[in-house]
Parts: structure tokens; C-alpha cells; sequence
């Protein structure tokens, strides 16, 4: 039976801070505003037979808010940005910026003694590729955005390169369908009727 892999998009800490590499702060009165707004259209999920969640706090949080219950996934996890963990990425730039020009540009590299772009977008592959078909044909995942993109770039076997592309807002739901080595990225949620023109 094919797999139904939603992921959900965790809340946001602070929408007035700026964006930090490996952000482990928790959610703000803001973020957990946001997740009462859409708890309704989100709460349907906790139907599915497995519910999973990265380790972060705010990952962890969105998933209980939801009533997830989920289960932390370590390979869930952010990329390790090394010396950058804490740091927006201008403040990498202007620290290192030929560094962060060499990470933009290979997706091989590790310029900050973590871990490469590639390497994440394989971990949490192996992840997705790993999931127990026996167990349930619908998951839920609460994650960090960015591990939503190495998840969409993975199962797409889109260059990791696409990885700067995507777009992946606090609280958005997107879902592949499929199972290991095959995944099909699913658009829920289109009109009875498309609009003609």
C-alpha cells in the first residue's frame, strides 16, 4: 500500500526576529496564536496512524498543539550548520562570506564544520524511504521548513541546488505519496470546479 506522508510546517518562534540557522527557540505567544488559528483546518492530521515530529522545541510544540501526540525523529532534525548554528545568514556572511559563498554554490561543501547540503538532503530521505508501509498507510510529520525542503527535494530527485527555491511557510501542510525510491508530490485541497480561463 502506498505511503501518505504529510508534513506540517512548525509554527513560527518569533516572526519579528530574523531567521537563524538551527533556531531551537521555543515558540512565542505569536506562534502559538497562529497555531489556534489554524488548529481546525489542521486538526483532521492527528487521524493518521503514525505522528512524527522533529526534535526541535518548536516542532515538538506545533505537533502537541495540534494533539499530534507525535513521536521525535532525530533524522528529523535540522542541517548541522556547525560555527553558523545560532547565526542568521547575514551574520555568516559577514563573518565568512567567501564560506558562505562556497555553501551556496556546492552543495557538497562544509565550510562551517557541519554538515553539507547534500548530506542533509539524504538524511532526511533516508528517513522518508524508511517508513513503515505495515504500519499505516498515513503519516504525519511536524518539521522545521527547512527540513520540509530536503524532504520535497528528495522524494522530487530534484538537484539539491532546488533546495533554495522552495518555499515552505509556518504551518503549511504539503504531502508525497508513494514509498521508498518513489514518491509523488501530492497538491491537496483543489477547487470541485477550476476556474476557467
Amino acid at each position: 500500500m502506498p505511503l501518505r506522508v504529510t508534513f506540517v510546517a512548525a509554527a513560527r518562534a518569533a516572526a519579528l526576529l530574523a531567521e537563524r540557522f538551527e533556531d531551537d527557540r521555543p515558540l512565542d505567544q505569536g506562534g502559538w496564536d497562529e497555531v489556534q488559528r489554524v488548529a481546525g483546518g489542521l486538526l483532521p492530521l492527528a487521524a493518521a496512524e503514525l505522528r512524527y515530529c522533529s526534535p526541535t522545541p518548536r516542532s515538538r510544540a506545533t505537533g502537541a498543539a495540534l494533539g499530534y501526540a507525535p513521536l521525535v525523529q532525530l533524522a528529523l532534525r535540522d542541517c548541522d550548520m556547525g560555527r553558523w548554528r545560532g547565526l542568521t545568514p547575514a551574520e555568516a556572511m559577514a563573518r565568512e562570506p567567501e564560506a558562505v559563498d562556497a555553501w551556496l554554490a556546492d552543495p557538497r561543501s562544509t565550510p562551517h564544520g557541519g554538515e553539507s547540503l547534500l548530506a542533509f538532503i539524504s538524511r532526511v530521505g533516508g528517513w522518508l524511504d524508511t517508513r513503515p508501509a505495515d504500519d499505516g498507510g498515513r503519516i504525519v510529520a511536524v518539521a522545521e521548513p527547512s527540513v520540509i525542503r530536503a524532504a520535497l527535494v528528495y522524494a522530487l530527485k530534484a538537484p539539491p541546488t532546488t533546495y533554495w527555491n522552495l518555499d515552505v511557510r509556518p504551518l503549511s501542510t504539503t504531502t508525497v505519496t508513494g514509498q521508498a525510491g518513489r514518491w509523488t508530490l501530492r497538491f491537496d485541497g483543489v477547487p470541485a470546479q477550476a476556474p476557467r480561463g
